[in-house]
């Protein structure tokens, strides 16, 4: 009985005290977020990456109760900011936005990075899948791909193509585009797609791969003219601009990304809460218009599936990078 006793007391305190743990995790997670939610955007302000987060992560804000600000951390095509993303503590107030050149371009390319894509982050939720597009300036003497390929062609390294920086997607398109197509082009990084847009728009540079959204505008505008897009279809805007996978480049047709992504070992409630409060943003049909105009379609999917997204795309990058025998660094 005195056995019995003891072991029933030593039950109850066990209890207790994991009572006493899980309560206070609980209660935090309920609160969350009770001050200001950073957002470290990888890239520099303007580009796709920017503008995305901009528009979801302002309404997840609203959503929410606190607002949610935006960091730009541009450089090393988008290591920097994820690096620094990774390091932060994983209590829901340090966020970063996830792309296909942090979580697996770059990794593929550089094996020096200060992070690991699928250890040092806990996936939220992927915000959208966005078309990509090879545009030039307007003064090139082209009008359509094939006429601009013939240029390229004809003078090996007389084009430049401006990217949002080494190891991005951008330069991963141009370094397929050189090797699908045969011609030389010179590669030319920036901290992000908004510098790179304002020097090609401004004719220092001839030509940009880039996603979308960012480029979208000038396009519009007249201020660059679309040659290819990377989407399943060719897209509603811009209707006599093929895709990629119609010129016979399939390997450069597939979209670019961009996702949530929290500290790995942030609390699931705090994730849970985060993915639901960007469905919901995310369904509003006032963003799903404004994400359509800019080639771009709304996804939310839950972190097991954006896990799985970013680890397939890496296994591929890095496929591609060795089959190719590509050397981004």
């Amino acid at each position: 009985m005195k056995a019995r006793r003891i072991a029933a007391s030593l039950a109850g305190m066990a209890a207790a005290v994991t009572t006493f743990i899980a309560v206070p995790g609980v209660a935090f997670a309920q609160s969350y977020p009770n001050r200001p939610v950073r957002v470290i955007v990888p890239f520099a302000p303007g580009g796709s990456t920017d503008i995305i987060a901009r528009l979801v992560g302002e309404r997840m804000g609203k959503e929410l109760g606190q607002p949610f600000v935006i960091e730009n951390r541009g450089g090393g095509g988008g290591s920097i900011g994820a690096t620094e993303a990774a390091r932060a503590a994983p209590d829901g107030y340090t966020l970063s936005i996830a792309t296909v050149s942090t979580m697996a371009i770059n990794p593929a390319c550089n094996a020096k990075l200060g992070y690991d894509p699928l250890k040092d982050f806990q996936p939220v939720t992927n915000f959208a899948h966005t078309a990509n597009v090879l545009a030039v300036n307007p003064k090139v003497p082209a009008n359509d791909f094939k006429s601009f390929l013939e240029l390229a062609k004809k003078e090996p390294g007389k084009f430049s193509f401006a990217t949002s920086g080494t190891c991005s997607i951008n330069h991963f398109l141009g370094e397929l585009f050189q090797l699908g197509t045969g011609a030389k082009i010179v590669h030319i990084p920036y901290r992000g797609s908004g510098p790179a847009i304002a020097d090609v728009v401004g004719g220092q540079v001839q030509m940009l791969f880039d996603n979308l959204p960012s480029s979208m505008p000038n396009i519009q505008a007249g201020r660059l003219r679309a040659l290819a897009v990377a989407w399943k279809e060719r897209v509603d805007g811009l209707p006599d601009v093929p895709t990629f996978k119609e010129l016979g480049l399939p390997l450069m047709n597939d979209p670019a990304w961009y996702g949530l992504l929290a500290p790995a070992g942030t609390p699931k409630e705090i994730v849970d809460k985060l993915r639901a409060a960007a469905v919901k943003v995310l369904a509003d049909p006032q963003v799903k218009d404004t994400l359509a105009k800019q080639g771009a379609a709304p996804v939310g999917n839950t972190p097991e599936e954006f896990r799985a997204e970013i680890e397939k795309e890496l296994n591929k990058a890095r496929e591609v990078v060795k089959k190719q025998n590509i050397r981004l660094e």
